[in-house]
């Protein structure tokens, strides 16, 4: 066992910076989601990751066509930062108890991007967004990808202040996030560079080069 740590903390130190990718997906001008995702990011660079914003409501992602989407000249340099990333934290809005249409249609232009990475889930909604948590945490199992066990859940009336910042009580939730980002996302991001450079059976098998 000791040497199992050992070796879990060698795998660990590879990871030279966490790379997390952070996807706000409202397209609003003032929006909620973008306000506590760009406070994620500060906090998540505290805890020494490498952090990437995409915004859904100035990237050039067009609706999803599987038979044009791979081959638009903007296709390839957003599929090299998906495939970069570590982490990925999905923010959404709670339209109808689902994910917002412009964070499904980021989702659904990648696939084994995600294979083996981490993946938070954060939502805004007045009735704490389960469903849209569930929906997030479905296509990270259809993708082989590994989730938090919590959510980041909050509503704009109870979680920010008079000056529309980030809350007390959000403030700590997206503070215990960012530390087990850092912590998790790392051991799970060595282990999955340990896998695809191995020769034994398991599922990141199929993705080796």
């Amino acid at each position: 066992m000791a040497f199992e740590r050992e070796a879990l903390r060698s795998w660990v130190k590879q990871v030279n910076k966490l790379q997390v990718l952070l996807v706000v997906g409202n397209c609003a001008e003032d929006s909620a989601t973008r306000t506590v995702l760009y406070r994620a990011k500060e906090l998540l660079e505290g805890e020494g990751c490498e952090v990437d914003v995409f915004d859904c409501a100035s990237e050039d992602l067009p609706l999803f066509n599987v038979e044009t989407a791979y081959f638009r000249p903007a296709f390839a340099s957003i599929k090299a930062r998906v495939k970069s990333a570590d982490v990925f934290a999905l923010g959404s809005p709670d339209y109808h108890g689902s994910v917002s249409s412009a964070m499904k249609n980021f989702l659904d232009h990648f696939w084994t991007e995600y294979a083996g990475k981490l993946i938070v889930s954060i939502v805004g909604s007045h009735e704490k967004g389960l469903t849209v948590h569930d929906q997030i945490r479905t296509v990270a199992r259809q993708c082989y990808a590994w989730t938090l066990p919590y959510g980041i859940s909050f509503h704009e009336r109870s979680d920010f202040t008079e000056s529309k910042a980030v809350g007390e009580a959000l403030e700590s939730r997206l503070k215990m996030m960012a530390g087990d980002v850092a912590r998790y996302g790392g051991v799970l991001a060595a282990q999955r560079a340990r896998d695809l450079s191995a020769d034994y059976e398991g599922f990141m098998a199929r993705y080796r080069a």
